[in-house]
């Protein structure tokens, strides 16, 4: 695409009378080639503009800016280049997301379950099913590590532009209130965007629970103006902040919920040791569903998944017997087997609510004793750090207060921001995280529960600026193969 044609994208902007052809668009000049157009982007630790002439001379045939630079390449001068970056990007793969059947998730929890389950409904449905999320980017069958919940505006659109290609007919997407302020998901035409849950995290990023609430309600109030192609908010109508985003979207509003009126709404939860029923009422009346998930947060889960794909137009005996199959997703409530008589259970909990919700779903089947091991991140909100305790010394008969991922903060003195909570109550301090797990594996008894709570499905422990290999599932596993030789 030549440059002329591809600046029609943005309003205003008149180019000069030089019209390279444009092969490729970055924002990172480490990964300029010849024909690529750079964007200069003002990050938290560098700034793209000082880089410009670097990428001219590396063969950018042209450099999107915030104010005129003295290069030999054609330099567009925009108001702001990340919106730039996201109307180009848009329009240099040929607008994707407008040719996909495409669903986005926000929430605090319950986001990569959900889009799992929506996927799996979609491709029971016949589709072929595209996901980006926490844990992976899935075209089809083939699966994409990713390092954000949500990624970068050009790496977004170039995915769905390969999914097109590919055959995707729908695809879901994990939104994080990150990408939403940040603008990585401007030029997404969402057909259909779901709210889960608000709850404090990301208070380092976002400074008040007010403005978080305003991130994840950006995602609704960007939801189309049109109803020629119709637009879906899926609501949690147990939230308070759902209220709010259904006042600012002008989408259909389709609800879900347990305690108060909804669209989508489960009575009669029995929760048991392998899974939770419940009785679906939905606009088709009454339906039984059994799920082999665990707990009232699954529930919520389900009913979210079921009102986005319901509003997709996938049949609800098919929607029924997909989340009825669903086995769960790695790290979120996931078992850790090696034939012992306790049970040991994984889970990405990392927020005082999530923390909260998965250990009152073990109380419902704990036959003694619950082991909670949890830490807090390290360069992240501070001010969560007493509550996750809070929630572990109320729900847990024996927690352990361990490392997560440190980075660049001394564990101990998180740890230290953990017991501020929990003054005068019973709990084990253990830094490292290997120990820890092993402690409380080796201390469980029949009948007991480990909960080791925080990572999930991460692979690797970050401490200072270095990455670890580390899996909790792995050392939750051979733990338990050490009680056999003890």
């Amino acid at each position: 695409m030549n440059l002329h044609t591809l600046l029609k994208a943005l309003p205003l902007v008149k180019p000069d009378l030089e019209n390279p052809e444009i092969t490729a668009i970055v924002n990172d000049h480490r990964k300029v080639e010849p024909g690529s157009m750079f964007i200069c982007i003002k990050g938290h630790h560098a700034d793209g503009h000082d880089f410009a002439k670097e990428a001219a001379d590396m063969g950018a045939a042209a450099i999107i800016s915030e104010r005129a630079l003295p290069l030999s390449v054609p330099v567009i001068v925009v108001n702001d280049t990340k919106h730039a970056m996201a109307v180009l990007a848009d329009a240099f793969y040929g607008h994707p997301t407008g040719k996909l059947r495409l669903v986005g998730i926000t929430g605090t929890n319950g986001k990569t379950t959900t889009s799992f389950m929506i996927e799996e409904i979609f491709r029971e449905a016949g589709f072929k099913a595209g996901l980006i999320g926490t844990i992976s980017m899935k075209i089809g069958n083939r699966i994409i590590e990713t390092k954000n919940t949500t990624p970068d505006t050009i790496v977004l659109q170039e995915t769905f532009a390969e999914m097109v290609s590919e055959g995707v007919d729908a695809a879901v997407m994990e939104v994080s209130s990150h990408a939403l302020v940040q603008g990585r998901v401007d030029g997404c035409d969402f057909d259909v965007a779901v709210f889960t849950n608000l709850s404090q995290d990301h208070l380092d990023y976002h400074k008040t629970m007010e403005e978080y609430k305003k991130a994840k309600g950006l995602l609704f109030t960007r939801l189309g103006n049109t109803y020629t192609k119709p637009k879906f908010a899926v609501i949690n109508a147990d939230d308070p902040a759902g209220k709010q985003y259904i006042a600012d979207t002008s989408a259909h509003v389709v609800t879900y919920g347990i305690d108060y009126r909804a669209d989508f709404m489960a009575e009669n939860i029995v929760m048991e040791r392998n899974g939770t029923s419940f009785t679906l009422i939905s606009p088709e009346g009454k339906n039984k569903v059994s799920l082999k998930l665990m707990g009232k947060f699954s529930v919520y889960n389900t009913l979210a998944a079921i009102a986005a794909a319901y509003v997709s137009n996938v049949p609800l005996e098919t929607i029924i017997r997909t989340v009825e199959s669903v086995q769960g997703v790695p790290g979120r409530f996931e078992g850790v087997d090696e034939g012992q008589d306790f049970s040991v259970i994984v889970d990405y909990a990392h927020t005082p609510d999530s923390l909260e919700n998965v250990l009152k779903t073990i109380r419902e089947f704990a036959g003694k004793r619950i082991f909670a091991v949890v830490g807090c991140g390290g360069d992240r909100d501070r001010t969560k750090r007493p509550l996750m305790a809070e929630a572990a010394c109320k729900y847990a008969t024996d927690p352990i207060f361990t490392s997560d991922n440190p980075r660049t903060e001394d564990p101990i003195a998180i740890l230290k921001d953990m017991e501020k909570g929990v003054e005068g109550k019973q709990y084990q301090v253990i830094p490292d995280r290997k120990e820890a797990i092993t402690a409380a594996i080796h201390a469980a008894r029949e009948g007991d529960v480990v909960l080791i709570a925080g990572k999930g499905h991460e692979t690797y422990q970050i401490i200072g600026d270095k990455v670890f290999d580390f899996d909790d599932r792995l050392v939750a596993s051979n733990a338990i193969k050490e009680l056999r030789t003890c």
